[in-house]
């Protein structure tokens, strides 16, 4: 059974033609951590997605697609944010759109502790603050807001699909949390 809902601009490719194209390269992502953030600028909570995977079980994420053809980064970010967040959510897209970090998946286990069972995928990181109401879609079947000190107890971390966990530590550091 599928959890999964359907792509609502599905024009670039058919389910036959990315699964091929998920086989022989690797695709772009880019994943998005929404955060509020206090007057200083600090981040004060990460919202965090549950979702269930294939056989049921809950699972934390984050925002996360693909970037289409001829989509800008930009339009590709706040496609996924509205699609995951509602259309309320108000992401405070960076002007500045240079990643946090660079994520690498792969289908097995690799020296980036990072997988993706379909495919091999690179994904480009923001943090994104959000200032509006979010109202989870999609695949999403929850979104719960936590302090950083939350988000890094072991217990959470453990709860990320695919060892995504280790995202959300690399966008703390990146935000100097923590040092």
């Amino acid at each position: 059974m599928s959890v999964r809902t359907p792509d609502p601009h599905p024009g670039w490719l058919s389910d036959e033609d990315l699964y091929e194209a998920r086989r022989r390269l690797p695709m772009v992502y880019v994943e998005a951590i929404p955060v509020r953030v206090d007057p200083l600028g600090y981040v004060s909570q990460i919202g965090l997605l549950y979702v269930a995977d294939g056989d049921g079980h809950l699972r934390r994420t984050f925002v996360s697609g693909r970037v289409m053809y001829r989509e800008t980064l930009r339009a590709a970010l706040m496609r996924h944010l509205e699609k995951d967040l509602g259309p309320l959510a108000l992401p405070q897209i960076p002007a500045d759109l240079r990643p946090f970090t660079v994520a690498e998946y792969f289908p097995h286990p690799s020296e980036t502790e990072l997988t993706d069972d379909r495919q091999h995928a690179v994904a480009l990181c923001y943090l994104v603050p959000v200032t509006g109401e979010c109202q989870p879609r999609q695949d999403a079947l929850e979104l719960s807001w936590l302090t950083p000190e939350e988000a890094m107890a072991e217990d959470i971390q453990s709860e990320f699909v695919g060892g995504r966990g280790r995202i959300i530590q690399q966008a703390l550091a990146s935000v100097n949390w923590g040092r």
